[in-house]
Protein backbone atom coordinates (compact mmCIF):
# COMPACT_ATOMS: atom_id res chain seq x y z
CA UNK A 1 0.00 0.00 0.00
CA UNK A 2 1.05 3.25 -0.64
CA UNK A 3 2.33 5.38 1.83
CA UNK A 4 -0.24 8.25 3.07
CA UNK A 5 0.98 11.89 3.02
CA UNK A 6 -0.68 13.94 5.69
CA UNK A 7 -2.37 17.33 4.62
CA UNK A 8 -3.31 19.86 7.02
CA UNK A 9 -5.37 22.75 6.68
CA UNK A 10 -6.66 25.33 9.09
CA UNK A 11 -10.42 26.23 9.64
CA UNK A 12 -11.30 29.47 11.79
CA UNK A 13 -13.06 26.64 14.41
CA UNK A 14 -10.00 24.98 14.70
CA UNK A 15 -7.72 22.37 13.24
CA UNK A 16 -8.91 19.85 10.32
CA UNK A 17 -6.65 16.79 9.64
CA UNK A 18 -7.00 14.08 7.04
CA UNK A 19 -4.77 12.04 5.07
CA UNK A 20 -5.10 10.90 1.71
CA UNK A 21 -2.58 9.50 -1.10
CA UNK A 22 -0.81 12.35 -2.99
CA UNK A 23 -3.66 12.24 -6.11
CA UNK A 24 -6.89 11.00 -4.21
CA UNK A 25 -7.36 14.95 -3.25
CA UNK A 26 -5.83 17.15 -6.12
CA UNK A 27 -8.41 17.79 -9.37
CA UNK A 28 -7.45 18.92 -12.62
CA UNK A 29 -7.53 22.54 -13.69
CA UNK A 30 -7.32 23.59 -16.92
CA UNK A 31 -3.71 22.16 -17.88
CA UNK A 32 -3.46 18.66 -19.53
CA UNK A 33 -0.31 16.84 -20.05
CA UNK A 34 2.05 15.61 -17.56
CA UNK A 35 3.82 18.51 -15.14
CA UNK A 36 6.92 17.36 -17.16
CA UNK A 37 6.09 19.43 -20.32
CA UNK A 38 5.45 22.75 -18.26
CA UNK A 39 7.24 25.01 -20.12
CA UNK A 40 7.75 28.84 -19.80
CA UNK A 41 5.06 31.11 -21.21
CA UNK A 42 3.88 34.73 -22.29
CA UNK A 43 0.52 35.78 -20.87
CA UNK A 44 -0.87 39.09 -22.35
CA UNK A 45 -3.79 40.07 -20.54
CA UNK A 46 -6.63 40.16 -22.84
CA UNK A 47 -7.45 43.28 -24.81
CA UNK A 48 -3.98 45.21 -23.75
CA UNK A 49 -0.11 44.90 -24.65
CA UNK A 50 0.59 44.19 -21.20
CA UNK A 51 2.24 40.73 -21.03
CA UNK A 52 4.04 38.86 -17.73
CA UNK A 53 6.47 35.93 -18.09
CA UNK A 54 5.35 32.74 -15.62
CA UNK A 55 8.05 30.27 -14.91
CA UNK A 56 7.84 26.69 -14.81
CA UNK A 57 8.45 25.28 -10.93
CA UNK A 58 8.49 21.60 -10.77
CA UNK A 59 6.88 19.44 -7.77
CA UNK A 60 8.84 18.49 -5.47
CA UNK A 61 9.85 17.79 -2.07
CA UNK A 62 11.99 20.33 0.67
CA UNK A 63 12.84 21.26 3.98
CA UNK A 64 10.39 24.18 5.27
CA UNK A 65 11.71 26.52 7.81
CA UNK A 66 15.39 27.15 9.15
CA UNK A 67 17.99 25.27 11.51
CA UNK A 68 18.36 26.30 15.13
CA UNK A 69 21.67 27.40 13.41
CA UNK A 70 20.65 29.62 10.66
CA UNK A 71 22.28 33.33 11.69
CA UNK A 72 19.48 36.00 12.10
CA UNK A 73 16.93 32.74 12.64
CA UNK A 74 13.43 33.71 14.19
CA UNK A 75 11.69 30.92 16.52
CA UNK A 76 8.44 31.22 14.07
CA UNK A 77 10.62 29.69 11.11
CA UNK A 78 10.84 26.50 13.21
CA UNK A 79 10.55 23.68 13.31
CA UNK A 80 12.24 22.63 10.26
CA UNK A 81 9.40 20.04 8.61
CA UNK A 82 9.57 18.29 5.14
CA UNK A 83 7.01 19.13 2.54
CA UNK A 84 5.71 17.77 -0.98
CA UNK A 85 4.78 20.55 -3.38
CA UNK A 86 2.43 19.82 -6.19
CA UNK A 87 3.78 21.89 -9.53
CA UNK A 88 3.02 25.37 -10.70
CA UNK A 89 3.71 28.10 -12.53
CA UNK A 90 5.11 31.42 -10.51
CA UNK A 91 5.44 35.00 -11.92
CA UNK A 92 9.30 35.19 -13.21
CA UNK A 93 9.09 39.05 -11.33
CA UNK A 94 6.76 40.39 -8.99
CA UNK A 95 3.24 42.18 -10.21
CA UNK A 96 3.73 45.33 -12.26
CA UNK A 97 2.45 48.85 -12.06
CA UNK A 98 1.87 48.13 -15.21
CA UNK A 99 -0.24 45.11 -15.10
CA UNK A 100 -2.05 45.98 -11.87
CA UNK A 101 -3.03 49.30 -12.87
CA UNK A 102 -5.56 47.71 -15.73
CA UNK A 103 -7.17 45.97 -12.67
CA UNK A 104 -6.94 49.28 -9.96
CA UNK A 105 -8.17 51.66 -12.52
CA UNK A 106 -11.05 50.37 -14.81
CA UNK A 107 -10.48 53.90 -16.74
CA UNK A 108 -7.96 51.62 -18.71
CA UNK A 109 -10.03 49.05 -19.88
CA UNK A 110 -12.02 49.25 -22.83
CA UNK A 111 -15.41 50.52 -22.64
CA UNK A 112 -16.87 47.09 -23.34
CA UNK A 113 -15.11 45.41 -20.16
CA UNK A 114 -16.34 48.11 -18.52
CA UNK A 115 -19.75 47.78 -19.26
CA UNK A 116 -19.29 44.05 -18.62
CA UNK A 117 -17.95 44.97 -14.72
CA UNK A 118 -21.15 46.97 -14.01
CA UNK A 119 -23.19 44.71 -15.35
CA UNK A 120 -22.15 41.91 -13.19
CA UNK A 121 -21.39 43.87 -10.19
CA UNK A 122 -24.75 42.57 -8.62
CA UNK A 123 -23.72 38.66 -8.82
CA UNK A 124 -22.59 36.96 -5.95
CA UNK A 125 -18.88 36.34 -7.22
CA UNK A 126 -18.35 39.51 -8.71
CA UNK A 127 -15.06 41.01 -8.86
CA UNK A 128 -14.81 44.34 -6.69
CA UNK A 129 -12.07 46.80 -7.74
CA UNK A 130 -10.29 48.67 -5.38
CA UNK A 131 -11.63 51.96 -3.54
CA UNK A 132 -9.36 55.34 -4.36
CA UNK A 133 -6.26 55.23 -2.34
CA UNK A 134 -5.91 57.96 0.57
CA UNK A 135 -2.93 59.25 -0.83
CA UNK A 136 -0.69 59.04 -3.81
CA UNK A 137 -0.59 54.72 -4.33
CA UNK A 138 3.04 55.03 -5.62
CA UNK A 139 4.30 57.42 -3.16
CA UNK A 140 6.23 58.82 -5.59
CA UNK A 141 8.21 56.55 -7.10
CA UNK A 142 6.96 56.27 -9.82
CA UNK A 143 5.01 53.49 -12.10
CA UNK A 144 5.48 51.11 -14.82
CA UNK A 145 8.10 48.26 -14.52
CA UNK A 146 8.46 49.49 -10.65
CA UNK A 147 7.00 46.50 -8.34
CA UNK A 148 3.11 47.82 -7.33
CA UNK A 149 3.42 48.30 -3.77
CA UNK A 150 1.19 49.00 -0.67
CA UNK A 151 -1.66 47.07 -1.97
CA UNK A 152 -3.40 45.22 0.60
CA UNK A 153 -4.03 41.42 1.06
CA UNK A 154 -7.35 41.65 -0.27
CA UNK A 155 -6.11 43.87 -2.87
CA UNK A 156 -3.95 40.86 -4.39
CA UNK A 157 -6.52 38.07 -3.79
CA UNK A 158 -9.19 40.03 -5.77
CA UNK A 159 -6.04 40.67 -8.48
CA UNK A 160 -6.02 37.34 -9.14
CA UNK A 161 -9.57 36.30 -9.36
CA UNK A 162 -9.98 39.50 -11.74
CA UNK A 163 -7.12 38.04 -13.70
CA UNK A 164 -8.27 34.44 -13.53
CA UNK A 165 -11.85 35.87 -15.22
CA UNK A 166 -10.04 37.58 -18.22
CA UNK A 167 -7.76 35.31 -19.02
CA UNK A 168 -9.21 31.42 -18.37
CA UNK A 169 -6.98 30.36 -16.25
CA UNK A 170 -6.06 29.65 -12.64
CA UNK A 171 -3.46 32.09 -11.01
CA UNK A 172 -3.91 33.33 -7.15
CA UNK A 173 -0.73 34.06 -4.58
CA UNK A 174 0.97 31.22 -3.75
CA UNK A 175 0.66 29.32 -0.40
CA UNK A 176 3.80 30.31 2.19
CA UNK A 177 5.05 26.66 1.33
CA UNK A 178 4.82 27.24 -2.33
CA UNK A 179 6.89 30.72 -2.02
CA UNK A 180 9.41 29.76 0.44
CA UNK A 181 9.89 26.25 -2.06
CA UNK A 182 10.26 28.44 -5.29
CA UNK A 183 12.93 31.12 -3.90
CA UNK A 184 14.64 27.97 -2.13
CA UNK A 185 15.08 26.33 -5.72
CA UNK A 186 16.43 23.10 -4.27
CA UNK A 187 18.65 24.58 -1.91
CA UNK A 188 19.17 24.50 1.65
CA UNK A 189 20.83 27.61 2.33
CA UNK A 190 20.01 30.91 4.16
CA UNK A 191 19.61 32.59 0.41
CA UNK A 192 19.17 30.68 -2.56
CA UNK A 193 22.90 31.68 -3.15
CA UNK A 194 23.98 30.31 -0.16
CA UNK A 195 25.01 32.09 3.40
CA UNK A 196 26.60 34.60 2.56
CA UNK A 197 25.54 38.13 3.11
CA UNK A 198 28.09 40.07 1.45
CA UNK A 199 26.77 38.52 -2.06
CA UNK A 200 23.62 39.48 -1.52
CA UNK A 201 23.69 42.44 -3.55
CA UNK A 202 23.93 40.98 -6.47
CA UNK A 203 20.36 39.20 -6.12
CA UNK A 204 18.26 42.00 -4.44
CA UNK A 205 18.10 45.23 -3.25
CA UNK A 206 18.08 45.72 0.26
CA UNK A 207 18.75 48.69 2.82
CA UNK A 208 22.67 49.08 1.79
CA UNK A 209 21.99 49.50 -2.29
CA UNK A 210 18.65 50.22 -2.91
CA UNK A 211 18.68 54.30 -2.56
CA UNK A 212 15.77 53.95 -0.09
CA UNK A 213 12.80 53.04 -2.80
CA UNK A 214 11.38 49.80 -4.59
CA UNK A 215 13.62 49.25 -8.33
CA UNK A 216 12.42 48.27 -11.88
CA UNK A 217 11.83 44.48 -11.57
CA UNK A 218 14.04 41.88 -13.04
CA UNK A 219 17.23 43.98 -12.67
CA UNK A 220 19.30 41.69 -10.44
CA UNK A 221 20.50 37.72 -10.98
CA UNK A 222 17.70 35.19 -11.36
CA UNK A 223 17.46 32.07 -8.65
CA UNK A 224 18.99 28.67 -9.99
CA UNK A 225 14.72 28.49 -11.09
CA UNK A 226 14.94 31.56 -12.93
CA UNK A 227 12.86 33.95 -10.77
CA UNK A 228 14.23 37.21 -10.26
CA UNK A 229 13.72 39.64 -6.87
CA UNK A 230 12.60 36.66 -4.74
CA UNK A 231 14.71 38.17 -2.52
CA UNK A 232 14.24 41.90 -1.79
CA UNK A 233 12.89 44.89 -3.98
CA UNK A 234 9.47 43.80 -2.11
CA UNK A 235 8.00 41.53 0.22
CA UNK A 236 5.87 39.67 -1.27
CA UNK A 237 2.11 38.54 -0.22
CA UNK A 238 1.77 34.61 0.19
CA UNK A 239 -1.87 33.21 0.73
CA UNK A 240 -1.74 31.95 4.54
CA UNK A 241 -2.44 33.65 7.85
CA UNK A 242 -0.11 34.03 9.53
CA UNK A 243 0.50 31.91 12.89
CA UNK A 244 3.92 32.21 14.58
CA UNK A 245 2.69 28.74 15.87
CA UNK A 246 2.14 26.81 12.36
CA UNK A 247 5.26 24.59 12.09
CA UNK A 248 4.51 23.42 15.93
CA UNK A 249 1.38 22.04 15.13
CA UNK A 250 2.57 19.59 12.42
CA UNK A 251 3.30 15.78 12.65
CA UNK A 252 7.13 15.89 11.95
CA UNK A 253 7.22 12.27 11.28
CA UNK A 254 5.13 12.71 8.67
CA UNK A 255 5.67 14.39 4.75
CA UNK A 256 3.06 17.16 4.78
CA UNK A 257 1.27 17.67 1.23
CA UNK A 258 0.15 21.94 0.53
CA UNK A 259 0.08 22.56 3.50
CA UNK A 260 -1.86 25.74 3.80
CA UNK A 261 -3.50 28.20 6.60
CA UNK A 262 -6.50 29.49 4.79
CA UNK A 263 -7.80 32.90 4.99
CA UNK A 264 -10.45 33.85 7.03
CA UNK A 265 -12.35 37.19 7.12
CA UNK A 266 -9.75 38.50 8.86
CA UNK A 267 -7.63 41.57 7.89
CA UNK A 268 -4.57 40.43 9.47
CA UNK A 269 -2.07 38.96 9.73
CA UNK A 270 -0.45 37.24 6.35
CA UNK A 271 3.07 36.70 5.64
CA UNK A 272 4.66 38.47 3.76
CA UNK A 273 8.18 36.86 2.17
CA UNK A 274 11.31 37.68 0.83
CA UNK A 275 11.99 40.94 2.26
CA UNK A 276 12.22 44.29 0.91
CA UNK A 277 14.28 47.58 -0.83
CA UNK A 278 13.88 48.99 3.13
CA UNK A 279 15.27 45.99 4.79
CA UNK A 280 18.35 43.88 6.53
CA UNK A 281 20.21 41.20 5.19
CA UNK A 282 18.80 38.98 7.92
CA UNK A 283 14.71 39.38 6.54
CA UNK A 284 15.86 38.50 3.00
CA UNK A 285 16.56 34.75 4.11
CA UNK A 286 14.53 31.62 2.53
CA UNK A 287 12.48 31.05 5.40
CA UNK A 288 12.17 34.56 7.29
CA UNK A 289 8.63 35.55 7.82
CA UNK A 290 7.31 38.89 8.58
CA UNK A 291 3.62 39.62 9.00
CA UNK A 292 1.06 42.33 8.72
CA UNK A 293 -1.29 44.19 11.79
CA UNK A 294 -2.71 47.68 11.91
CA UNK A 295 0.15 49.63 11.96
CA UNK A 296 0.65 49.00 8.11
CA UNK A 297 -2.30 51.45 7.70
CA UNK A 298 -1.88 53.57 9.77
CA UNK A 299 -2.09 57.35 8.77
CA UNK A 300 -5.69 55.94 6.80
CA UNK A 301 -8.10 58.56 8.29
CA UNK A 302 -11.32 56.91 6.70
CA UNK A 303 -13.54 54.65 9.15
CA UNK A 304 -13.45 52.24 8.74
CA UNK A 305 -10.26 51.94 7.17
CA UNK A 306 -8.75 50.85 3.38
CA UNK A 307 -8.46 46.97 2.98
CA UNK A 308 -7.27 47.79 -0.28
CA UNK A 309 -4.19 50.11 0.90
CA UNK A 310 -1.26 50.48 2.88
CA UNK A 311 -0.30 53.74 3.85
CA UNK A 312 2.54 52.37 5.80
CA UNK A 313 3.51 49.22 3.78
CA UNK A 314 4.88 50.72 0.91
CA UNK A 315 7.62 47.88 0.79
CA UNK A 316 4.85 45.21 0.50
CA UNK A 317 3.48 44.03 -3.35
CA UNK A 318 3.10 40.44 -4.38
CA UNK A 319 3.56 37.68 -7.41
CA UNK A 320 1.10 35.11 -8.84
CA UNK A 321 1.11 31.68 -9.25
CA UNK A 322 -0.88 29.25 -11.77
CA UNK A 323 -1.25 25.82 -10.15
CA UNK A 324 -0.93 22.70 -12.50
CA UNK A 325 -2.81 21.07 -10.67
CA UNK A 326 -5.18 22.71 -8.01
CA UNK A 327 -5.42 21.03 -4.33
CA UNK A 328 -9.32 20.66 -3.37
CA UNK A 329 -9.35 23.22 -0.20
CA UNK A 330 -8.23 26.17 -2.59
CA UNK A 331 -10.70 25.79 -5.63
CA UNK A 332 -12.88 28.95 -6.11
CA UNK A 333 -10.72 30.54 -2.83
CA UNK A 334 -11.81 34.26 -2.68
CA UNK A 335 -11.10 36.91 -0.49
CA UNK A 336 -14.02 36.72 2.69
CA UNK A 337 -12.26 40.28 4.04
CA UNK A 338 -15.28 43.16 3.86
CA UNK A 339 -14.35 45.57 6.01
CA UNK A 340 -12.35 45.97 9.15
CA UNK A 341 -13.80 47.96 12.23
CA UNK A 342 -11.47 49.29 14.98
Amino acid sequence: MRKSILVITYLAAGIWAWTATSSSRITDTESSGPATKMKPYIETIPDTKTSFEMIPISGGTFIMGSPPTEIGRNEDEGPQHKVKILPFWMGKTEVRWEEYDWFAFSRKLPQAQRDDDLNNVAQPDAISRPTPPYSDETFGYGRGDLPAISIGHHAAMEYTRWLSSRTGKTYRLPTEAEWEYACRAGTKTAYHFGDDQSILGRYAWFKENSDSQPQKVGMKKMNPWGLHDMHGNVAEWVLDVYDKHFYKKFNLKITLLSPVLIPTNEKYPHPVRGGSWNDEPQIHRSAARRFSNDDWNMRDPQLPQSIWWHTEAIFVGFRVVRPFKEQENLRGLRSKVKKFDW
